[in-house]
């Protein structure tokens, strides 16, 4: 996507952080910007932030565990602009624990924001970026965290694999259909991310609030860069979206235990029993 003058983007999680980094870049890009969050006070004072840089912003409530609720937002948005060309599914908590340490309803928030919330903006969204035909992008919001994991991170990290793993197939679905898809994986950014529990529905255990983890997210980069990255990946079409390359050796580090998995996939005597192996993906894809 290379115009965004007049356009309109939605971004989920806008009030805070990485989205209002995001919802600050493609209004300074020339886009209108829907600031959709669950804390309706934090995303009225962005869209009142925006307006002070001749952004226009309007803020809508949304709830992304509730299918009904992102589709509300939706009816919002396009009530507001009219059309929906970028949308940013950015809303996220962290849970972290070893195992056995996380309790039953962290598991079901952590999945029903990081990953449900995705699904359910990008099963909303595309049949209206499809409409007006006009094309548009899909940002998803992973982490570093779904490329690699550590001790204590699997249940946050489960999730964000799985958000790159639908970015990527929804990748190649709707790039035929003139709609980009771009999963967002940073590092440490200084967001309010430790103290997700602030907004937390009472089906997941309620309002809490906690410094812990305060200094270490202190410490992470400027959101606004981040959301200057993804405008930047964005126009240049990227799949994923990396704004910590200094993560690189990190990965790399899983790749090669993958690589050497192959290896000795190659090496042993057992897979030589087989005499015609099954098509893969790649291949059944051409076909």
């Amino acid at each position: 996507m290379k115009d965004f003058k007049g356009r309109t983007a939605f971004v989920t999680g806008g009030a805070s952080g990485i989205g209002l980094g995001m919802a600050r870049a493609f209004g300074r890009a020339g886009m209108n910007v829907v600031i959709a969050d669950i804390d309706t006070i934090a995303a009225k004072a962005a869209v009142e932030g925006l307006a002070a840089e001749q952004i226009k912003a309007v803020a809508v409530l949304v709830d992304v565990t509730d299918r009904a609720s992102v589709e509300s937002a939706a009816l919002d948005a396009v009530a507001a602009f009219g059309k929906i060309h970028v949308v940013c599914n950015n809303a996220g908590i962290g849970v972290g624990g070893l195992i056995g340490g996380v309790k039953e309803r962290d598991w079901d928030w952590l999945i029903d924001v990081n990953l449900k919330g995705v699904v359910y903006g990008t099963e909303t969204f595309v049949p209206l970026i499809r409409s007006h035909g006009e094309g548009g992008h899909i940002v998803n919001t992973a982490s570093l965290a779904g490329m690699f994991t550590a001790p204590g991170m699997e249940a946050y990290s489960a999730t964000k694999f799985a958000v790159v793993a639908m970015s990527e197939g929804w990748a190649m679905q709707l790039g035929p259909q003139n709609i980009g898809v771009s999963v967002l994986c940073p590092g440490l950014v200084s967001t309010r991310i430790y103290d997700g529990a602030r907004t937390r529905q009472d089906k997941y255990g309620g309002k809490v609030e906690s410094d812990a983890g305060k200094a270490m997210f202190q410490a992470g980069i400027d959101p606004d860069i981040v959301g200057a990255r993804v405008l930047e990946g964005v126009k240049a079409g990227e799949l994923y979206i990396i704004s910590h390359p200094n993560f690189r050796s990190i990965v790399e580090r899983r790749l090669d235990a993958i690589r050497a998995a192959f290896d000795a996939a190659d090496r042993s005597e057992v897979l030589k029993q087989v005499k015609v192996w099954p098509p893969t993906g790649e291949a059944a894809r051409n076909n």
